[in-house]
């Protein structure tokens, strides 16, 4: 019974941190070591609840990723996003992903690592606000080729576990002038992509780890993540524009004081 409670609390964390700027693996990691939940079995749990919180933004957006999927002909001529940005915004993190796939996996998937990220994504983020740039694009449809590729290359940051996909992208928007609803529209749609991709990816390789009676525990945690997602994205896309980023980084600077002292204050 304990291994479902278990299920239901990383659910929850998943589907509240995944698509706000805080880190979900990171929160997963700190977790799971807080919950005693470790090993091959976790990390392939942890990997396909995913699922649950990428099928909540595939419901949220559903409009905007149908329309989009009908403009792929002419980058140049179609009015709105197009597959090709979502392309080009993909190309840097898939490069790279793929490159240092092996070394990530290794070296940075630890606590300490994680606390490094929290913290180094909060300055990063309070920078990016702080800077106050014009952010002339306040619709997600009006985005460019050249601001998605950009956006790509930021959203490279978060191969460090815990600096924070959405953080990489929403901050990164921001520099280039992108506004905040517009960054947050383009960064959860660039999420299902990305995410869905990297999550098969990894759930082929930890295939091994898994057997038949793990099935219950994987649909309890991915049903959970969806709901609680898909709660969390519609409360953050209404209060972003109000609270903006700086609060999302020190919350983070909290967590990782926090994880910081528990894990290596003892």
């Amino acid at each position: 019974m304990y291994h479902y409670l278990v299920a239901v609390i990383m659910g929850i964390v998943e589907g509240l941190t995944e698509f706000i700027p805080v880190s979900s693996t990171g929160h997963l990691i700190l977790a799971g070591q807080l919950l005693d939940f470790t090993g091959d079995k976790a990390k392939s749990f942890e990997i396909f609840i995913q699922l649950g919180a990428i099928l909540a933004i595939v419901v949220l957006y559903r409009r905007k990723i149908t329309a989009m999927a009908f403009r792929w002909k002419s980058p140049w001529r179609e009015k709105g996003l197009t597959p090709w940005h979502i392309g080009l915004a993909m190309a840097p993190a898939v490069l790279f992903g793929f490159l240092l796939y092996h070394p990530i996996k290794e070296r940075l998937f630890t606590p300490l690592t994680v606390l490094i990220g929290l913290v180094a994504g909060g300055v990063y983020m309070i920078f990016a606000e702080k800077l106050n740039r014009p952010t002339p694009v306040k619709d997600v449809e009006k985005i460019t080729l050249l601001q998605a590729f950009l956006v790509g290359i930021f959203q490279c940051l978060a191969l460090w576990p815990g600096f924070s996909r959405s953080g990489a992208t929403i901050a990164g928007a921001l520099l280039i002038g992108i506004g905040l609803r517009a960054a947050a529209d383009f960064s959860f749609i660039l999420a299902v992509p990305m995410m869905a991709g990297a999550t098969t990816l990894d759930m082929y390789k930890s295939a091994s780890a898994l057997n038949a009676h793990d099935a219950a525990l994987f649909a309890v945690g991915f049903v959970v993540s969806f709901f609680v997602a898909w709660l969390a994205v519609a409360t953050f896309l209404k209060i972003l524009e109000r609270v903006k980023l700086s609060p999302f980084a020190y919350y983070r600077f909290g967590v990782a004081a926090v994880f910081g002292l528990y894990l290596f204050g003892r």
